[in-house]
């Protein structure tokens, strides 16, 4: 009895201990008139909510810019954006400066209250004080808007706030982002845009089970809104080395010559992007590039142009069959009459065939995609599925989707045929459980206002 006693009293007082370290007190209500801000800091806030893409997690389709109810799905349940409007009862017009610093530092509300990581504090605390106040700016000057907050859908226990607190104690360390100085200022200003703001690796570097980012494989690849997020370090499955010329053309663009188009979860991220200075977006490709500099150039150049002529090489023939022509590096060709290949043929290569029948829009050479060297088939499902569209009323790349065209066994099979086709990688396993998964749980689709 005596050692259980002594158990549980240990157990309360660490349990005390911690709650009296988890305890936050709730800051003041303050109103804000929008007048005080500053202009020059509004403008500055605007830029900076780009960068970190605000509007797509706090605002639900089709919904008022920055009200919430954007669904974010995680591991552990679902997390809805909150409200951010300066609407004092459910937004954050109640909220001093003070309150804003400590939820973006520290993960905490203005009541007090533990935030769920699923808000990256642990990427946006190392934003500075200046720029927390120019977003603080910017944020209080938008429209008000009326909209209650949905409750977090966790399992069990997890609902409870104190399970956040428990969360940073374990992974979050608070500070602003502090520069190297071996590097150079863009490449501070990049690596503080993409670790801060920007939070890349929040998609791009894999959780453990705890859902923190694991430091010692970061940008090694991940998941974002049901997508496949590529490596960004040397892990990264593009055939042709990421160069910070290219990253720069698909931050500013959506596209790169020698990679393709941006889709999925990456389309909102690149029209918010517009928005930043073009040495903003290039400081981001400069630092994002560096990520895989470990590589022998001497190889990365030797490895571009073998990735280069087998792209070239695979880029299917029309001839008006349902077969497909491929090279092989001596020269020689084969016909290709898999039920893919047929599929392909009949669906796909009007657009990815050799010469291009729309040459403005021509799709970059498949052999050169990163979703077709993925080590997953998620990415290439979900286009296939649903395509790729530009926003409504804007110009873009269009590519239609097939999820009511072709059945599943068509899909299955093209994807295996592109894989094999396009690519020198082995088949993906488990393709056909992969695209069930897509078809009972789509993912919600965002935009950026």
């Amino acid at each position: 009895m005596r050692v259980i006693a002594g158990v549980i009293a240990v157990f309360v007082v660490a349990f005390a201990a911690f709650y009296a370290w988890a305890y936050q007190s709730e800051m003041p209500p303050e109103r804000s008139s929008a007048a005080r801000f500053d202009p020059g800091a509004i403008a500055k806030g605007a830029q900076l909510a780009a960068a970190g893409n605000c509007a797509v997690c706090h605002t639900q389709p089709g919904g008022k810019p920055y009200a919430g109810g954007f669904p974010v799905e995680t591991p552990f349940g679902v997390v809805y954006g909150s409200n951010i409007t300066p609407d004092p009862e459910t937004g954050i017009g109640a909220w001093p400066e003070a309150a804003f610093r400590r939820a973006m530092r520290s993960g905490v509300d203005r009541k007090g209250n533990h935030l769920f990581p699923a808000f990256p504090y642990d990427h946006f605390t190392k934003i500075t004080d200046n720029d927390i106040s120019a977003l603080y700016s910017f944020l209080m000057t938008r429209e008000p808007v009326r909209q209650e907050n949905r409750p977090p859908a966790l399992m069990g226990l997890l609902n409870w706030r104190l399970s956040a607190a428990a969360w940073k104690l374990l992974f979050l360390h608070t500070g602003p982002y502090q520069p190297d100085p071996k590097q150079s200022a863009e490449w501070n200003r990049g690596a503080y845009l993409v670790e801060g703001l920007g939070h890349c690796g929040a998609c791009h570097t894999p959780r453990n089970v705890l859902g923190a980012e694991k430091t010692s494989e970061a940008y090694g690849g991940g998941v974002g809104e049901g997508w496949h997020a590529p490596a960004l370090n040397l892990a990264s499955p593009a055939p042709v080395h990421w160069t910070a010329e290219q990253l720069e053309a698909y931050l500013r663009q959506g596209f790169a010559s020698q990679h393709g188009y941006a889709a999925g979860p990456m389309q909102p991220i690149i029209r918010a992007l517009r928005k930043l200075p073009d040495e903003d977006v290039r400081a981001m490709a400069t630092y994002v590039a560096s990520l895989s500099r470990g590589a022998d150039e001497a190889q990365g150049a030797q490895r571009a142009r073998v990735a280069l002529d087998f792209a070239q090489q695979r880029e299917v023939k029309l001839w008006g069959t349902a077969t497909t022509t491929g090279a092989h590096a001596d020269g020689r060709t084969e016909s290709d009459t898999s039920p893919g290949a047929a599929i392909f043929a009949g669906a796909c290569a009007t657009c990815h065939h050799a010469g291009g029948t729309f040459p403005i829009s021509k799709p970059v050479a498949l052999g050169l995609s990163s979703v077709v060297h993925a080590p997953d088939p998620t990415n290439l499902l979900h286009i296939v599925l649903d395509g790729i569209h530009p926003p409504l009323g804007s110009a873009g790349p269009m590519m239609p989707g097939f999820s009511g065209t072709l059945t599943d066994p068509q899909i299955v099979a093209l994807a295996a045929y592109v894989r094999s086709h396009f690519s020198d990688k082995p088949a993906w396993p488990g393709v056909d459980k992969t695209l069930s998964t897509l078809r009972q749980k789509p993912q919600p689709r965002a935009e950026a206002p």
